[in-house]
């Protein structure tokens, strides 16, 4: 096994020395990083251990989108997901992995953040097991099916089948409850556009409809379609304003997915059928908008964000963007695990650089997650700014 970590980790220390976006690698000597991390991966049991060591290596280098996965984190599965339906040779690199044809895995659909030691749900996507069973963020997950929480081993070959969580949902102890949850397979093609269009609603606050869409991810033009398509034609068509959440989740986003709250003039489209009936449909959005970001608004989410502020399309509502943007490319190993390396640097405005500082939001609302309940402080404030442009 030692012989396979030694080799896995000799392939990043390669792909990075041929891969990465800056020839001087950010001011690291990338030759003396490979001798002070080897040894380590001498010590290493297993590809977890040593995938602990490489990432420590990799962070030596101080740029996002670096990072090494094994096949025991819901990331791995979610960026081959993303990459692969525009990547031929990543498609048959995988059939070996994903004999099905299918880039799956099984999960109730959470995102987890560990503080003061504690598991809590950071994250819930909307339509998934988890959302449907009655889990919230801010619980505190103490474990699954009696043992330990594990992202990946906790619900593997478990899909359909029931899994308990024992939760806390507030600082009391004796707020321990437990909640069957059953797991499902989520296919990573396509589970981000399923929950943005399971957030999708209309909120009635004050006689007004607030319009809410989540974008989870924007890589791939689907997204934007779908928006779009919600925003002319669909649920959010008579909305009164609109909520924009960008929070969490993936990047990605096309360069012109600002132009639909930007086009001037614009035209409108009415229809008239037989019996008179008029329906009126506008191709721009010239209501309210209020924007959401926070800390895992990353890649080409904080460009929009950047350009929704710049222009002042709206509010910009949440907690400062994760300052990761540049642009990465995923490279697959011998023995299935994934590397993600920056490879090239990204720039807004010809001299605007986001990496490492990303975007603070017109209004900044701090969003504690231990014991929320369920609340959600940012969203709340973004409805309130949405009803208070009307």
């Amino acid at each position: 096994m030692l012989a396979t970590q030694s080799k896995t980790f000799n392939a990043v220390w390669e792909t990075v020395n041929n891969n990465f976006y800056d020839p001087k690698f950010n001011g690291v000597d990338w030759k003396a990083m490979q001798s002070k991390y080897a040894p380590r991966i001498n010590q290493t049991q297993t590809i977890d251990q040593a995938a602990v060591i490489i990432n420590q290596m990799l962070g030596e280098l101080q740029t996002s989108h670096t990072k090494f996965y094994t096949q025991n984190e819901p990331a791995y599965y979610q960026i081959l997901g993303i990459f692969a339906p525009m990547n031929e040779e990543l498609q048959k690199q995988l059939k070996s992995i994903f004999p099905s044809g299918k880039i799956e895995y099984t999960d109730i659909g959470i995102y987890t953040k560990t503080l003061n030691n504690k598991t809590f749900i950071n994250t819930i996507l909307d339509g998934s097991p988890a959302a449907k069973a009655g889990l919230k963020i801010g619980d505190e997950i103490i474990s699954v099916d009696g043992k330990s929480f594990h992202p990946i081993q906790s619900f593997a070959g478990k899909a359909g089948q029931k899994v308990t969580l024992k939760i806390q949902r507030q600082a009391n102890v004796n707020s321990q409850q437990e909640i069957s949850v059953t797991p499902k397979m989520f296919d990573t093609t396509t589970m981000f556009l399923d929950a943005q269009i399971a957030s999708t609603q209309i909120i009635e606050r004050e006689g007004k409809k607030i319009g809410y869409v989540h974008i989870w991810s924007y890589g791939g033009d689907q997204y934007q379609q779908q928006l779009e398509d919600d925003l002319i034609y669909g649920r959010l068509k008579d909305a009164d304003a609109l909520v924009l959440d960008l929070r969490d989740g993936w990047g990605g986003a096309p360069m012109g997915a600002l132009n639909i709250f930007l086009a001037q003039p614009g035209f409108s489209l009415t229809n008239i059928n037989r019996n008179g009936r008029r329906s009126t449909y506008y191709s721009h959005w010239k209501k309210p908008v209020v924007m959401l970001v926070n800390e895992g608004s990353r890649s080409a989410k904080e460009v929009v964000a950047y350009g929704f502020q710049k222009d002042k399309i709206g509010s910009l509502v949440g907690t400062k963007t994760a300052g990761a943007v540049v642009a990465g490319r995923p490279f697959l190993l011998v023995d299935g695990t994934l590397l993600y390396v920056a490879v090239a640097d990204v720039y807004v405005d010809e001299n605007q650089r986001l990496e490492g500082k990303g975007v603070t939001p017109d209004i900044v609302v701090p969003f504690p997650i231990e014991y929320a309940q369920g609340n959600d402080p940012q969203k709340e404030r973004a409805i309130r700014e949405a009803l208070a442009k009307l």
